[in-house]
């Protein structure tokens, strides 16, 4: 009885034993199951608003600027100039910063398949349990020979090595794409800074016409005021009648209005040029109310220019990368048809103990020739082609589209530089105009229909000046974004075809 009972007891462990671990496999299979179903988290957006609330120190060239934290505005002992806002921006916009890691991970692509020319090495140990039947002919079979082998342990331990010898062209076909979007990349952060650029001169130049028409609106209730006075101190002396009176309250309270409209769009323009700097809208800012003279582009030679755009745009060489990549595509398709050679090798040990000492290694060499793949292959060389076809068309696209904004942005700028002069001298005839026309109301030779007329026209012309200027500064700014020659630094030149005061 004790030994029938012993027995029972082992074969109670063995069958426990068995059972332990796929107990455990299924435990774990059914926990990591039940792990899917939650919720992912959601990344907390605190951190990211300290970012952008917090604005880093603001220097201009000569260190006289300076920021302090966040609510504080951005102070500076001398106002941000132009250059100065192209360096805030090209280093707070999260454009600009999330191009520069585009380039960091093309980089890293690039050397991820890079490692298919090293060889790979893996460590391994395992633990299996398994019983088996042996299917043995008829011959072979008796009492003496068991048909079932195990259970048994199996313990290994081991390194494993493979290296590809010949894969017909793949590896170099992938790694000269990867180089070519690591170039790819380059040329699009490149071309974000150049908008960047545009961006933050139209921001800038636009703030400075905001300021200019408040400007003007505060020049024009001045006049208002005065011509409102002139008419009750003429009421007065009943040389006019209620109504010249009445029609000038009308007028003040319109100049008041257009004062409003003037601030209203100081702040709009102000967040405008925050925004593009990657600073909060609300940040308050004091910009140097200065700007290049303009120059007349009549000496520019527009045949230069587009060469110079064909040359210089990276958008350009963005699409001549793509044309590379796409190269390489179809080679690396055709490398499919061709043969690999693989070496593998391995050594390590392999027991039905705990610590195995039995060696088992494997060395050898592989030749694989792909026959048929359901034409899967030729699809793949078909669809590189196709693709590379269209990435030259592209090309030729791009060329035109950079041909007509060239050739637009020219025609723009001329029609911008002839607005600047001509809103100069109806400038100067308007407020001449209205001199007079004050002057002939004050003594009784005018009408205050004549007066409010020639005040109209002033107004006019002064808000026409001051969008011909913002319109001029904006175009040449645009053609030199055409032409690929914008400045993305402080330490690059200014626009071409601007002179400094």
């Amino acid at each position: 009885m004790n030994q029938t009972a012993e027995k029972e007891g082992k074969i109670r462990l063995k069958i426990l034993r068995t059972m332990i671990l796929p107990g455990l496999v299924l435990s774990g299979m059914m926990w990591a199951g039940c792990s899917l179903r939650d919720q992912p988290p959601v990344p907390a957006i605190e951190p990211y608003l300290a970012r952008i609330e917090s604005p880093p120190p603001v220097e201009d060239r000569d260190k006289t600027a300076s920021a302090q934290g966040p609510g504080e505005g951005v102070p500076q002992a001398r106002p941000l100039t132009l250059n100065t806002c192209l360096d805030v921006a090209l280093d707070r916009n999260p454009l600009n910063r999330a191009a520069q890691e585009g380039i960091l991970i093309a980089r890293e692509s690039a050397g991820e398949v890079r490692s298919a020319y090293y060889p790979d090495l893996s460590l391994h140990a395992g633990y299996s349990r398994w019983q088996r039947h042996a299917f043995l002919p008829s011959v072979f079979i008796s009492p003496q020979i068991p048909t079932i082998i195990g259970p048994t342990d199996d313990w290994s331990a081991g390194l494993r090595s493979r290296y590809t010898i010949y894969d017909s062209g793949d590896r170099q076909a992938q790694l000269r794409a990867a180089l070519a979007r690591q170039d790819l990349a380059a040329e699009e952060a490149a071309a974000i800074r150049q908008d960047i650029s545009l961006n933050v001169h139209t921001g800038y130049y636009g703030y400075l016409a905001a300021l200019e028409a408040r400007s003007v609106a505060l020049e024009n209730l001045a006049r208002s005021e005065d011509h409102l006075q002139l008419a009750i101190d003429r009421k007065a002396a009943g040389a006019v009648p209620k109504q010249d009176v009445v029609r000038a309250q009308v007028e003040v309270a319109e100049a008041r209005l257009a004062l409003v409209r003037a601030e209203g769009l100081i702040q709009v323009s102000r967040g405008r040029l925050n925004t593009v700097m990657g600073l909060p809208a609300e940040v308050p800012l004091d910009i140097a109310r200065t700007a290049p003279e303009p120059t007349s582009p009549a000496g520019l030679d527009l045949d230069s220019a587009v060469r110079d755009a064909m040359r210089k745009r990276h958008e350009i060489r963005a699409a001549l990368q793509r044309v590379g990549v796409a190269r390489y595509g179809v080679d690396s398709a055709k490398s499919a048809f061709g043969p690999k050679i693989r070496a593998e090798g391995g050594f390590g040990w392999r027991d039905a103990e705990f610590l195995p000492q039995d060696e088992d290694w494997l060395l050898g060499v592989a030749v694989e020739v792909p026959l048929f793949t359901g034409y899967a292959l030729s699809h793949r060389l078909a669809r590189t082609q196709a693709e590379l076809s269209r990435q030259e068309a592209e090309v030729e696209k791009i060329l035109l589209s950079v041909r007509e904004e060239v050739w637009s942005s020219y025609s723009r700028l001329q029609e911008a530089c002839e607005a600047v002069q001509t809103t100069a001298a109806q400038v100067k005839d308007a407020a001449e105009g209205a001199r007079l026309a004050r002057e002939r109301y004050a003594v009784g030779a005018g009408t205050m229909n004549d007066l409010l007329d020639a005040e109209a026209a002033l107004v006019r012309a002064s808000v026409n000046q001051v969008q011909a200027g913002w319109d001029y500064h904006v175009a040449c700014a645009v053609f030199s974004r055409s032409t690929g020659s914008i400045p993305t630094s402080s330490d690059e030149s200014a626009l071409p075809i601007q002179t400094k005061r």
